[in-house]
């Protein structure tokens, strides 16, 4: 699992697409997904505070909490801007942060108010992904742009196959022999 500053290393390019997206709207916004105690999907909104060391949150007691808490898979998706329907996707791992350094760092960042009670996540990356779709042509019209990152340094699940196999597919699920569409 990369940090920030490694997937940013890695793609540049990419990792500033992102970050634009993510703080569009001045601080950070997007949909945080974890995983319930039943295995079941919750989505929340969030602010992630993006520095050159690290992708952050921090995240208020409550359930998306003790979900990172319990089982630390997340995925962060952007939101949508008002003049296209260009999305950044972020998956990996959260760990809380327990430095107090960092803690302080981030907390003066992102404005974090001391008086509630809040943890730090610093959230690994494992895909990235980007898509972009051309503004000029019509809604629907054309194929996306998209660009994945997988951390190299990562290691694959057992594949399991079941019937015949149509085009290869990564860890993600992503079709990695044919364009996206």
């Amino acid at each position: 699992m990369a940090s920030w500053s490694e997937f940013a290393a890695d793609e540049p390019r990419l990792a500033d697409e992102i970050r634009l997206l993510m703080q569009q709207y001045g601080p950070g916004f997007g949909y945080l997904a974890t995983v319930r105690a039943d295995g079941g999907p919750r989505v929340h909104p969030v602010s992630p505070v993006i520095t050159d060391d690290g992708l952050y949150c921090f995240v208020i007691d409550s359930p998306k909490r003790r979900d990172l808490e319990r089982d630390g898979r997340y995925a962060l998706h952007s939101f949508p801007p008002e003049e296209s329907d260009d999305e950044a996707y972020l998956a990996g791992r959260a760990r809380p942060v327990t430095d107090p350094a960092t803690l302080a760092r981030v907390a003066e960042l992102g404005r974090a108010a001391p008086q509630i009670d809040w943890r730090l996540f610093e959230f690994t990356i494992d895909v990235a992904m980007l898509t972009r779709r051309d503004q000029a042509a019509q809604p629907g019209a054309g194929r996306p742009q998209v660009q994945v990152w997988l951390d190299p340094r990562a290691t694959a699940p057992p594949r399991r196959t079941v019937g015949p196999v149509e085009g290869r597919r990564g860890r993600h699920g992503f079709d990695t022999r044919r364009p996206a569409a």
